[in-house]
């Protein structure tokens, strides 16, 4: 804790210390916030499994997520040069989840057999170019049936004087509440569901998150760049959830339960390289680690391929394969004895791969006659899992400018 604070205090005092400085300034351009940028994404998500959670680890985790998504960027210059960059995110999330919905079997719809998710943000960024420093503060707010969220980030990231070298700190935080749902069978006499209109009182709980990061980038030649990245991470508070079922050896039922804290450590190595004008490989190998036992290695693969001047396609896979954390046990395996246990697959041993293709169209005249109508992509992914879940992923990405 002691060191997300320290690193938050630093990036406090780099944004004050970066504005104390005086330098020559080029000639005085101040330009008014003006819309820049549009960006729209709708996507499509749908698995199915047998491993679902809320039934200790079997039965149905079919899942379907309708998203949406617009961001707007607006730029302006002010009278030091500096440009200001405010950037305004909304998505909208809807989903129907047919193992959420054996929370509580005997009602016709539980609390999360569907729902909608909402989570916009707001970020601020500096960029000053005779200094090469780029400051930024972003502000987010989620909400969903069973918890709320509040979060804030700061970033500062200073360029080396040939714009060849960047290092990049970031420090965030969320602030969380979430709701005790219970398993209709395990629920105390006059406790609560959860459910949309039901006045019995339920329990809350706080979950914080805190991380960081520091990242290194280089241009190593005209070719090749890389990017190596440390982000630590914290959280405490209700890390389990609580309408996830667990069933004892013994026949004996109860609720997950998991420790109070988690601390992660990921790092990773990007290497992006340019093979010519029309092929560029981005590659990317990432390495986890958490104090509950897990580790996880990582490795993702794309390549843009421009067909035509404004056609290109960029098939991509990702390879993963993570340890179990020491408290993951399957149906029916736990003892009774044990202090924390749980049968959500999402943290057990498993081996994934991820494999699609995109398409994307950004003709210089713009798209169907339209200037401002910049390129549209389109994105496919086919997602699959050593534990039997399968799940497919479509994503229309469009930019306006």
């Amino acid at each position: 804790m002691k060191k997300i604070c320290i690193s938050v205090g630093l990036l406090l005092s780099l944004w004050r210390a970066g504005y104390g400085q005086t330098v020559d300034l080029p000639a005085y351009e101040k330009r008014r916030l003006s819309l820049q940028e549009v960006n729209l994404v709708s996507g499509y998500y749908q698995q199915d499994g047998n491993n679902s959670a809320v039934t200790g680890g079997i039965g149905s985790e079919q899942l379907t997520d309708f998203a949406q998504s617009i961001d707007l960027v607006l730029k302006a210059t002010d009278r030091l040069n500096r440009q200001h960059t405010l950037t305004f995110d909304m998505n909208i999330d809807h989903y129907t989840s047919a193992s959420s919905d054996k929370i509580d079997p005997l009602t016709v719809s539980s609390a999360s057999r569907s729902d909608t998710h909402i989570y916009p943000s707001i970020a601020w960024t500096v960029q000053n170019s005779a200094k090469r420093t780029t400051r930024g503060i972003a502000l987010s707010y989620s909400t969903e049936y069973d918890y709320k969220s509040y979060g804030i980030n700061l970033s500062f990231a200073k360029a080396s004087a040939d714009n060849n070298r960047e290092l990049s700190l970031k420090a965030g935080a969320f602030f969380d509440t979430w709701k005790v749902i219970l398993p209709a069978e395990l629920r105390p006499e006059g406790y609560g569901s959860g459910a949309h209109g039901d006045r019995d009182p339920i329990d809350y709980k706080p979950r914080n998150s805190y991380n960081a990061s520091l990242s290194l980038s280089q241009v190593i030649n005209k070719r090749l760049q890389v990017l190596l990245t440390v982000e630590p991470a914290f959280q405490q508070g209700l890390l389990s959830t609580p309408f996830h079922r667990i069933y004892f050896q013994d026949g004996a039922e109860t609720v997950e339960r998991l420790p109070g804290s988690r601390l992660k450590l990921p790092i990773g190595l990007r290497l992006h390289y340019f093979m010519g004008d029309k092929v560029i490989v981005r590659a990317f190998y990432r390495y986890y680690i958490d104090d509950w036992g897990m580790q996880a290695h990582t490795i993702n693969l794309e390549t843009p391929i421009k067909l035509t001047s404004f056609v290109s396609v960029s098939p991509f896979y990702r390879f993963s394969h993570q340890s179990a954390v020491r408290y993951f046990a399957a149906y029916g395996q736990h003892k009774s004895t044990d202090t924390y246990y749980t049968s959500d697959y999402d943290i057990s041993d498993f081996t994934s791969q991820f494999i699609g293709t995109g398409i994307r169209l950004a003709p210089p005249g713009g798209l169907l006659g339209i200037s401002h109508w910049q390129s549209v992509e389109l994105r496919y992914g086919h997602y699959v899992r050593s534990t039997g879940m399968v799940a497919n992923s479509l994503t229309l990405l469009t930019k306006l400018k």
